[in-house]
């Protein structure tokens, strides 16, 4: 359940890439606020803006103007490793390609982000085969990507991301190399996550996928077009 206390606030933010006559602007004043806990699906055609605005959001790139809090803190104020720190503390991302390394196991797949922080083995290896528990790979966790299906790479993929134990759960288009099975399984295990308490960011271009997120932002044109609150996560299993 959202707890209702603001994690995120975008406010005026805009974003131009280029300069002069070739200047293009991709967001034109997005305001918009996600509450703790939340599950947000963000829906938009090619151009809208929402990957932009994605991007801001998970500390890969800054904008023009306009002001990015999260958790109260003016992210824009941040250095470059003080953003990469938040990243690396608060956020996990979960691609639509798994970007999984092919020779290596499940297990050291999900490690990978802790190899980076140089955790001790023993530690990366407790923090993997508990993330992977969480996601039901445990059994596989010795398995290349080549003997895992699509759905169980993409859930080795969010083991990955959570791995971290990150607040937030950012997902672009994370099923969008599924079939419709293993994408309502994906977008089953994401609301289950939701209820663990972890906030849901999600771009997806599938109403279906959508259906399960709490909160649906609209994308048009480099603003938001429109907001819906009140959805049920899960609501598209019955579908």
């Amino acid at each position: 359940m959202a707890s209702g206390e603001l994690l995120i606030e975008l406010k005026g933010i805009t974003k131009t890439f280029g300069q002069g006559t070739a200047a293009f602007q991709a967001l034109k004043g997005i305001d918009l606020q996600i509450a703790r806990g939340d599950f947000v699906a963000v829906m938009g055609p090619s151009g809208s803006g929402k990957s932009t605005t994605m991007n801001i959001l998970g500390c890969l790139d800054t904008p023009t103007k306009g002001t990015f809090r999260f958790k109260g803190v003016e992210v824009q104020s941040l250095t470059p490793d003080q953003r990469s720190l938040l990243r690396r503390r608060y956020l996990g991302f979960v691609f639509q390609g798994f970007n999984l390394l092919a020779r290596t196991s499940a297990l050291e797949n999900v490690e990978l982000p802790l190899l980076y922080r140089g955790e001790k083995k023993a530690v990366r290896h407790e923090a993997a085969m508990k993330a992977l528990d969480m996601v039901g790979l445990a059994p596989w966790a010795s398995h290349t990507p080549a003997e895992l299906s699509g759905g169980q790479q993409q859930r080795v993929a969010i083991a990955r991301a959570l791995v971290t134990e990150p607040e937030v759960l950012l997902a672009d288009e994370p099923t969008g190399n599924l079939d419709t099975e293993r994408s309502i399984e994906i977008m089953q295990l994401l609301t289950e996550l939701n209820q663990r308490g972890i906030t849901i960011l999600l771009v997806t271009h599938e109403a279906e996928m959508a259906a399960f997120a709490r909160t649906i932002v609209h994308f048009r044109d480099g603003l938001v077009e429109s907001v819906e609150r009140g959805h049920m996560s899960g609501a598209a299993v019955s579908a």
